[in-house]
């Protein structure tokens, strides 16, 4: 009988499989870390490109905050994914669910706040049209 039940332990949650997930959970959090460095470090890199070359420095504030905003939102996908791996794949108590669930949230809201300053819209949004003649584009009449 004892054989049995540890087999039964052994399939259901083995201690490799569990390991593995830790691991590649940190290896997503390090990812959106490093993705995040990368953004700033990339932004800070165009910002001083336009600044040796004397542009104009709203333009290149503009640049600035749309560049990095988009690293941090890169990399806030790569942490999200790595809060999921860690909470409901390693340890799905109703606690670590619960503040799963408020994490999301909060990087969910940070994502839409995000995307609203790089494309100025809303991600549910249409993009405007390139088409700026009169009668012209998608207006229907």
């Amino acid at each position: 009988m004892e054989t049995q039940s540890s087999a039964a332990e052994g399939l259901v949650s083995p201690g490799w499989f569990d390991s593995a997930l830790h691991w590649i959970a940190l290896w997503f959090e390090a990812a959106g870390v490093a993705v995040i460095i990368l953004g700033a470090v990339f932004a800070v890199t165009l910002v001083g490109r336009q600044a040796v070359r004397g542009d104009d420095w709203s333009q290149a504030y503009h640049l600035f905050r749309t560049s990095l905003a988009r690293g941090i939102l890169l990399g806030l996908e790569f942490l999200v994914a790595a809060d999921i791996i860690g909470t409901v794949a390693v340890e799905p108590t109703l606690q670590n669910l619960a503040v799963l669930g408020l994490i999301v949230l909060i990087r969910t809201f940070l994502s839409f706040a995000l995307q609203l300053e790089i494309s100025g819209r809303w991600p549910w949004q249409k993009a405007p049209s390139n088409d700026s003649s009169p009668g012209g584009g998608s207006e229907r009449h």
